[in-house]
């Protein structure tokens, strides 16, 4: 086993420090490796030395620019230091260098509905979906987003999906509870409402929206 792979190893183990140590000695071992660096990075990302981490991503881009995982890993210190702009150019060059995987997808859409570009994440929180079928948070974005444009019925389509997939979502069944209510299906909305509200009592939009329906039906 080399070195790499005894340190990714350490790491899903929790042993950071043994981790660090195996890095570092591969780093010396052979100091034009880039896959060294960008472990080093995602180690240094896990126990959050986020600028430490860009040091690493960025040497291993500077030793390799076709790097993906590097510009990846790069992507993932900007999106949690709230840097989504850098962060949406950093996962841009990922795809662009080769990495087709869901979470690489996924972080991209967040990026873009962080600054405000909701229909240019649509198609990526999609090929997520496509990519890890049984991703409940992607499909779960992908459902807002095809809402958030008026596509309610295939918005429903991913819900129902997640509930099948989770029966305990309580946002899914809180949103396919505004869309029949939308459709208005009143007795399907209130039947989706209050399995939220089941799930999680204090599901507040969940029981707002019953109120109204509620008070709407009285009237």
């Amino acid at each position: 086993m080399d070195m790499n792979q005894r340190g990714i190893e350490a790491m899903q183990e929790g042993n950071f420090e043994e981790a660090a140590s195996i890095f570092s000695e591969a780093i010396e071992a052979n100091p034009n490796d880039p896959i060294s660096y960008i472990n080093f990075g995602n180690l240094l990302s896990a126990v959050n030395e986020l600028d430490k981490a860009l040091k690493f991503y960025d040497k291993a881009i500077e030793l390799d620019e076709d790097a993906a995982t590097a510009y990846y890993g790069a992507g993932n210190v900007y999106f949690n230091k709230e840097k989504y702009h850098e962060a949406k150019n950093k996962y841009e060059k990922a795809l662009k260098k080769g990495l087709d995987h869901g979470d690489l997808h996924f972080m991209l859409g967040m990026s873009l509905q962080n600054i405000g570009q909701n229909r240019l994440s649509l198609p990526y929180f999609q090929r997520a979906t496509e990519l890890n079928e049984d991703d409940t948070d992607a499909r779960f974005q992908y459902g807002l987003c095809l809402a958030q444009l008026d596509l309610v019925d295939e918005a429903m389509k991913q819900f129902q999906t997640i509930v099948e997939l989770d029966e305990e979502h309580a946002d899914a069944y809180y949103n396919l509870g505004v869309a029949y209510a939308f459709k208005e299906e009143v007795k399907k909305a209130t039947d989706m409402l209050e399995k939220a509200l089941n799930i999680q009592s204090d599901h507040l939009l969940a029981g707002h929206a019953l109120k109204i329906l509620k008070e709407n039906k009285e009237q």
